[in-house]
């Protein structure tokens, strides 16, 4: 998955969306993504979004789980993975060791 920016047809806005290595949208995060847009939050804001969106999907798929299936615990554990990862220590997907910014690794921006 990564985060792609792109401009809105009907506004010409800049906005930004999550994508399958594919290149298909991320369907939830894109409608979420949208509604953000929609009621004008800044770009800066939507990005941000974007990137945390992306990285909570990839944690999800690492552990072979849908959105819609995600306990409360699931949210702990991508929390404190997270938090680890801002340190430079671990990858949320798969535990591995990185250094920090993985979180938005193989993001693609313009």
């Amino acid at each position: 998955m990564f985060v792609q920016q792109v401009v809105l047809p009907r506004s010409r806005r800049e906005s930004w969306t999550v994508l399958h290595e594919d290149g298909r949208p991320v369907e939830p995060v894109e409608r979420y993504l949208g509604y953000l847009s929609d009621v004008e939050r800044s770009p800066n804001t939507v990005k941000a979004y974007a990137h945390d969106l992306k990285d909570w999907f990839v944690f999800l798929s690492g552990r072979s789980l849908d959105w819609r299936q995600a306990r409360l615990e699931d949210v702990g554990a991508f929390v404190a993975l997270a938090a680890v990862a801002s340190r430079g220590s671990v990858r949320p997907d798969i535990g591995a060791a990185v250094g920090p910014g993985a979180l938005q690794r193989g993001d693609r921006e313009p």
